[in-house]
C-alpha cells in the first residue's frame, strides 16, 4: 500500500540538473527506485506499507538507510558509501543534506559492472564451479562473524517466518484461499517434525544476524570476488535467523533456476568449511519457505504490474508456490560409494550424480581427499607429502569417513562416499553404514586405462 506522495523527491533525483548535469537512468523494484548516475548509484526506498515492510513515514526510511548502510558494510564496504537527506530549503526547492524539513533520504552507493550480478551470470550461463565454491567460502566466513542472537528460540523464529507468511498470502489475490490455506498446512507439518532440531540449533549459537535475503540478485562481482549486498536491513527480526535458513535463499534460488548442481555444490563446499551437518534435516524444509517467500513477493509484484509484465509475474508467482510445495516432499537418503583409483573421474562422478540424490539439495559429498586434507589442517587445494598417506593415516580417514557417512545418513540425509575403496574391508564397512541407517545403498567401481590415470 502506497502512503506518501515521492513524486517530488523522484523528481529531484531524476533530474540531471541535480547531478552536475549528468546522465541518469533507473532501475525500481517493488519497495525501491534505484538512481543511477555515473560512478554512484541513489537508493529510494519507496513509502509502502505491505505485511513484511513499513517504509511509510519519512523517519522510518531515513532509519532503514542508516541501517542499510551500516548493515551492508559488513559484506560490501566498498560498495556502500553514506546516507544523505534529501530536504526542503526555505525557497521550497529541494537539496542533498540541507538546513530544511526532511522529505526523504537515499544511500549512496558505489556503481558496479551489472554483467557482474550473479542473476546475470546465472541466465547467461556464466557461473562456473570455481565461482560458486568462492561464493560458498564467503557465506562461511560471514555467517562465522555474524552477531549471535539467544533472545528468541530457534522454532519461534521460524515460527514468526510462518506466520508473516500466512498475512502475505493473505493479502494477494494470485492463489485463492483453499490453496493457501492447503500450502500452510504442508509447511505447518513439515515445521511441527522440525521444532526440537531449530531449538537445539539456537541453543547452540546457529540464530544470527545474517544477510536475510542472500539470493543470487543480491551477489555481485567486485574486484573478481563474490560479494554479497543489498541485506534485509527493514526488519532485524527476518534477517536474525539460522545460519542454514539465510543460506537456504541462494540454494532455493539456484534450483528453481534449473541450477541444482550449482545448489548441491554450494552446499557442499558451505558444510566443508563450516560445521554446520547436523541442520542438514532442515536444509529442504528452509529452502520451501524461501519459495514461499518468493512466491508471495512476486504475486505483489505481479499486482502492481500491467500487461505483459504482470502476467510473467503471475507465472513466476505461481511456479514459486509450486516448487514450495514440490520441496516439501519427503524424499528417502540414501548412500552411494563411489570407488576407483586416483584419475579414474570419482570426484567428478559424485559432482555430476549429487543434486539428483537424496532431499534437495542433494547428497552430502564426502569424499577421503578432503577429510585427509582436512585432517592435516590444510586446504582442498593443498598438495600433501607422502607420510600423509600413511596406513595408518588412511585407515583415520576411512574412519572419519564412516562416522560421518552414517550420521548424514541417520539424520534422513543422502550420502555420497568418494574414496579409493581398494581394499575388501572397506568396501563392506562403508555398505554396511547404508545397512546400519537403513537405506538403499550403491556400489559404483570406476576404472581406466593405465595411460589415462598417468595422465589426470
Amino acid at each position: 500500500m502506497r502512503v506518501e506522495d515521492q513524486t517530488a523527491t523522484l523528481a529531484f533525483l531524476t533530474d540531471p540538473a541535480t547531478h552536475g548535469g549528468r546522465e541518469v537512468t533507473t532501475i525500481e523494484t517493488h519497495i525501491s527506485v534505484v538512481v543511477l548516475v555515473g560512478d554512484e548509484a541513489f537508493k529510494l526506498k519507496r513509502a509502502v506499507r505491505l505485511p513484511y515492510v513499513d517504509f511509510s513515514t519519512v523517519e522510518r526510511r531515513l532509519a532503514a538507510c542508516r541501517d542499510e548502510l551500516a548493515l551492508n558494510r559488513r559484506t560490501a564496504p566498498t560498495l556502500y558509501r553514506a546516507v544523505r537527506r534529501v530536504t526542503r530549503e526555505a525557497d521550497g526547492r529541494l537539496a542533498f543534506d540541507g538546513s530544511g524539513a526532511l522529505v526523504d533520504a537515499v544511500v549512496v552507493m558505489g556503481r558496479f559492472d551489472a554483467n557482474g550480478l550473479f542473476d546475470r551470470m546465472a541466465v547467461e550461463g556464466r557461473l562456473t564451479p570455481a565461482l560458486m565454491t568462492g561464493l560458498a567460502n564467503t557465506i562461511a566466513r560471514f555467517h562465522a562473524e555474524a552477531a549471535v542472537s539467544r533472545e528468541r528460540t530457534g522454532a519461534a523464529v521460524m515460527a514468526g517466518v510462518l506466520a508473516m507468511n500466512e498475512r502475505a498470502f493473505a493479502a494477494t489475490r494470485i492463489f485463492t484461499p483453499e490453496e493457501v490455506a492447503s500450502l500452510y498446512d504442508d509447511l505447518q507439518r513439515a515445521f511441527a517434525g522440525h521444532t526440537a532440531l531449530l531449538d537445539a540449533r539456537g541453543r547452540a549459537g546457529r540464530i544470527r544476524h545474517c544477510h536475510g535475503d542472500l539470493h543470487l540478485r543480491n551477489i555481485c562481482l567486485v574486484d573478481g570476488t563474490p560479494t554479497l549486498f543489498d541485506c534485509l536491513e527493514f526488519d532485524a527480526n527476518l534477517a536474525t535467523i539460522d545460519v542454514l535458513y539465510d543460506l537456504a535463499f541462494l540454494l532455493m534460488d539456484l534450483w528453481h533456476r534449473g541450477l541444482a548442481p550449482y545448489a548441491n555444490l554450494v552446499a557442499n563446499r558451505y558444510l566443508d568449511a563450516c560445521d554446520e551437518a547436523d541442520g542438514l534435516p532442515l536444509v529442504p524444509f528452509f529452502m520451501a519457505v524461501r519459495a514461499a517467500v518468493r512466491a508471495h513477493v512476486t504475486a505483489t509484484q505481479a499486482e502492481e504490474a500491467r500487461g505483459d509484465r504482470q502476467a510473467e509475474l503471475t507465472r513466476e508467482a505461481k511456479c514459486y508456490f509450486d516448487l514450495t510445495r514440490r520441496l516439501l516432499r519427503p524424499v528417502p537418503a540414501r548412500l552411494v560409494a563411489i570407488g576407483g583409483l586416483s584419475g579414474t573421474g570419482k570426484s567428478t562422478l559424485a559432482a555430476a550424480i549429487a543434486d539428483r540424490i537424496g532431499p534437495p539439495p542433494g547428497a552430502r559429498i564426502l569424499a577421503s581427499d578432503r577429510v585427509r586434507k582436512r585432517l592435516h589442517g590444510v586446504s582442498p587445494e593443498t598438495r600433501l607429502p607422502a607420510e600423509a598417506y600413511r596406513p595408518e593415516i588412511s585407515r583415520e580417514v576411512y574412519a572419519r569417513l564412516f562416522t560421518e557417512a552414517q550420521a548424514t545418513l541417520q539424520r534422513g540425509h543422502a550420502a555420497i562416499a568418494d574414496a579409493v575403496f581398494d581394499r575388501a574391508d572397506t568396501r563392506a564397512a562403508i555398505a554396511a553404514c547404508a545397512a546400519a541407517a537403513g537405506v538403499a545403498f550403491s556400489g559404483l567401481w570406476l576404472d581406466a586405462p593405465a595411460a589415462t590415470l598417468v595422465d589426470r
